[in-house]
């Protein structure tokens, strides 16, 4: 598998997940857009020091080949990813879901 279809497969996952699964709908609020744009902004500054210095290296047969911030265009699929699916955990576990009156405290 490429790291294209990985991270397209994630993405699909997280989607799945905020949507159909949690029914979180995070994706549609205008404040987990605002407050990805933070984390985005964080996540190609540290995609540029560690891919730039060369500490992580892509396989060019693997990518599609843009890059931002020297790391591939796939890195934000799995950054957004990422965050999406803790995020829409983090809400589902806040509405009651999954975890018992006592364990609350």
């Amino acid at each position: 598998m490429t790291y294209t279809t990985l991270s397209l497969a994630g993405l699909a996952v997280a989607l799945t997940v905020d949507l159909v699964v949690l029914h979180t709908g995070l994706v549609r609020r205008r404040v987990f857009w605002a407050s990805y744009a933070i984390v985005a902004f964080f996540q190609l500054v540290t995609n540029g020091i560690l891919a730039g210095r060369q500490i992580v290296r892509y396989d060019q047969a693997a990518i599609l080949g843009p890059r931002i911030a020297f790391a591939p265009v796939e890195d934000l699929l799995f950054g957004f990813a990422l965050v999406l699916i803790t995020l829409s955990s983090w809400v589902w576990l806040g509405r009651g879901k999954g975890v018992s009156d006592s364990n609350r405290g």
